[in-house]
């Protein structure tokens, strides 16, 4: 292997990376948009922790429409 093909296979590795970290940074930031969105919903209306999932998709249908 060339000094180039290594600086080159180095390169490729950097990149990928730096792409693992961003996909990484941006889920946590989703992860924690959705933590803090079901807390504000939580908190407007305390009924929903009682609700499971489809009840709960059902009655946010029925309230904003």
């Amino acid at each position: 292997m060339t000094d180039n093909e290594k600086k080159l296979l180095q390169a490729q590795h950097r990149l990928e990376e730096a792409q693992m970290r961003n996909r990484d940074k941006e889920r946590k930031a989703r992860t924690r948009r959705l933590i803090q969105e079901g807390a504000i919903l939580e908190k407007v209306c305390p009924s929903v922790t009682t609700m499971d999932l489809e009840k709960l998709e059902d009655y946010l249908h029925c309230a904003l429409r």
